[in-house]
């Protein structure tokens, strides 16, 4: 839901053995339901939601999995807009930005990321390694979009990540590119590898014994939502909730997302590497910010210099869940940029 670590933790935080769940930071969004356990791990995905009137619900095979992809269709579209979202969030909250984008001609696909929403889960012995999600990226682009059709590629935080390692990869494909505060989590030396593998393996071993932690009601999850994001209008995170958490016949609710993004990748997270993906990017890029509020690495500018061509604009009170704070004013800058080309 916030942040994009790259794996670069989830959360970020130190100590060995059992996971705990970091306090709420505005400034940074860290740590939003990063520890909740929210289900079982397994191979398939949950029934999706029934979608809204004229949103298209897609289950499509890439990379292995059956992903599911939301649309919404333009009549006489003049590109496709790729909306890839973040860490603990779903392809679902994009609903109060895709609708406008579609309304303006773009047609607009939305997944649910492996191991989020209804997305899939990876089997026994698997996890979350930032090369699967390019390459699931890679492979619904080409079940989706034909090549050298207009292709727009938005990502937020740690779906910013993926959208420019995903460009990087193919910069052939992409028309034009945003990022909204996806520049990735502080960078590590690589000398932290061993410790970070040592701590990786006690945290998955500690997750598949705990499994899922439920949350006793519906308004206890609407609760930790109210904490863990405190500058989001209530009333948007009651409409998120279905899309992050599932019922349970009881009447409680976990998490729709897979207990093992709770642990820290083994992979420490290097910014060099990271640039050198934008640095071969050659179609325009835009950065948004959500000003003061945001998500900022210490090295923020040196990383956004790796892009060719970047224009930046700033949401200045939006913080890092901007989508969810501010969508007419991101949706406004998204499609003034994203239209220019499509």
């Amino acid at each position: 839901m916030v942040l994009f670590p790259g794996r670069e933790r989830k959360g970020w935080h130190r100590g060995r053995g059992r996971p705990r769940r970091l306090a709420s930071c505005a400034a940074s969004e860290r740590g939003r339901l990063v520890l909740n356990w929210p289900q079982e791990m397994q191979s398939s995905s949950y029934d999706p939601l029934p979608s809204p009137p004229g949103v298209r619900s897609h289950s499509v095979e890439a990379n292995g999995l059956t992903h599911h992809v939301l649309e919404w269709p333009a009549e006489s579209p003049v590109g496709t807009a790729l909306l890839v979202h973040g860490y603990m969030d779903a392809a679902a909250t994009w609903d109060l930005v895709a609708p406008a984008l579609a309304a303006r001609g773009l047609r607009v696909l939305a997944p649910d990321l492996r191991g989020f929403g209804d997305g899939p889960r990876v089997g026994p012995g698997g996890y979350y390694h930032f090369p699967d999600y390019v390459l699931d990226v890679a492979e619904l682009v080409d079940a989706f979009v034909p090549e050298g059709a207009p292709l727009l590629v938005v990502g937020h935080s740690m779906g910013g990540n993926i959208a420019t390692m995903y460009t990087g990869t193919f910069p052939e494909r992409v028309a034009r590119l945003a990022v909204l505060e996806g520049a990735g989590p502080p960078s590590t030396p690589p000398s932290v590898a061993p410790e970070r593998t040592r701590r990786w393996i006690d945290d998955v071993r500690v997750a598949r014994l705990r499994g899922s932690r439920q949350m006793p009601s519906r308004e206890d999850a609407l609760r930790r939502l109210f904490l863990n994001h405190p500058t989001v209008p209530h009333d948007v995170l009651r409409r998120r909730l279905d899309h992050l958490a599932r019922p349970l016949p009881d009447g409680g609710m976990v998490w729709k997302s897979d207990p093992l993004h709770g642990t820290r990748s083994p992979q420490p997270f290097i910014a060099e590497a990271w640039m050198a993906f934008a640095s071969r990017i050659t179609c325009p890029a835009l950065w948004i910010s959500g000003g003061p509020q945001g998500w900022h690495p210490p090295d923020e500018e040196t990383r956004l210099g790796a892009f060719k061509a970047l224009e930046r604009a700033e949401i200045a009170d939006a913080g890092h869940m901007m989508h969810w704070t501010k969508p007419e004013e991101l949706t406004g800058i998204l499609a003034e940029f994203l239209l220019r080309t499509a």
